[in-house]
């Protein structure tokens, strides 16, 4: 498992893959409607949190291409051109 995914949760927060399934789940419970207005709330604040935390590791991946790629590095750690 890389070092982020790693120190990520063992601060405690997701990784990306359960994040979307946890968005997909709160939407799908939301597009129900059957839900009362304090529990719809509170599902809407949750998928606000998740999709900030989202796109937060998104920002950071780019981050880490782009610094890869700027170092003259591909993403798997081969120096260089084509293969």
């Amino acid at each position: 498992m890389p070092r982020v995914r790693k120190e990520e949760e063992a601060a405690g927060r997701k990784d990306f893959e359960s994040i979307l399934r946890r968005l997909e789940e709160i939407v799908e419970t939301l597009q129900k409607g059957d839900r009362g207005l304090e529990e719809s709330l509170a599902l809407f604040e949750e998928g606000v949190t998740l999709s900030r935390e989202g796109h937060a590791i998104l920002d950071r991946a780019e981050a880490s291409v782009q610094t890869l790629t700027e170092s003259g590095e591909t993403v798997d750690g081969v120096k260089g051109g084509s293969r």
